[in-house]
């Protein structure tokens, strides 16, 4: 095993045994987007957990200070990069502005919040990046602020193709902790998931908008949960998953 991959094969353990990550190939999710999904993420559920939340944190400086040198402030992506943003600032000693999801109606009418006086340079920390677009609007309210975005860093993310064509034409560097190629890897060793399902998540990622259509892959026909476009929540727990089989899944 090559010495780097530990900390993303760490971080995704620790996603799937507190259930930030949950996997049901055969109930999956309908996103926003009106796409199927046989994963469901909340990284918020990181923050409950001591250990885990420390970890993250710790892999957040490290990446920043390797991937983008040190900034004059992090950015907290509302709201599932807020917590971990102020975290990595308080660690790192340097201001910490937050960017809302869309600006304010009233008052100031601002969409990024925090004494922009501070600093200039920014690296913006996410919880997740699915299709980048949540992502990349913040980055965008960043720089129409003053800022300059020097990269983000993100607990995980899907690897989508769209995200990375969207993130290259924004000119964003995107580092994350743990991505879905590791997290199915640790899914398969922990006997999460099983070599069927592993084949059918892994159609998933190549063409989500279709999937599974094209796969041959038996669904149930009502999904358990309606997800947004940040993709957060989930099915089962690995112990269910692991005793009882895929049929179990329950929200």
């Amino acid at each position: 095993m090559e010495s780097r991959l530990d900390p993303a094969l760490k971080i995704a353990e620790f996603l799937l045994k507190i259930k930030a990550v949950r996997l049901s190939p055969s109930k999956p999710f309908t996103w926003a987007s009106g796409w199927k999904s046989p994963i469901y993420c909340d990284n918020r559920k990181t923050l409950g957990h001591p250990v885990v939340r420390t970890y993250i944190r710790q892999q957040f400086v490290e990446a920043i200070n390797d991937s983008f040198g040190k900034p004059d402030m992090i950015a907290g992506v509302a709201t599932g990069g807020i917590a971990h943003g102020a975290l990595v600032a308080q660690e790192m000693g340097i201001p910490f502005i937050y960017v809302r999801s869309a600006a304010k109606e009233h008052g100031m009418k601002n969409a990024v919040e925090g004494d922009l006086t501070q600093g200039r340079n920014v690296v913006v920390v996410e919880d997740l990046v699915s299709t980048g677009t949540s992502s990349l609007q913040a980055v965008a309210s960043l720089r129409e602020a003053g800022c300059e975005v020097k990269g983000m860093v993100s607990i995980f993310t899907y690897r989508l193709q769209v995200a990375s064509d969207a993130f290259a034409e924004a000119k964003v560097r995107l580092h994350a902790l743990t991505d879905y190629h590791v997290l199915l890897r640790e899914a398969l060793a922990s006997e999460y998931i099983t070599e069927k399902e592993l084949a059918s998540l892994q159609q998933w990622r190549e063409d989500p908008a279709n999937w599974p259509l094209n796969t041959g892959t038996t669904v149930d026909p009502e999904p358990l949960e309606t997800a947004d476009t940040r993709d957060k929540a989930g099915t089962r727990t690995a112990t269910a998953a692991k005793k009882q089989g895929p049929a179990a899944a329950k929200p």
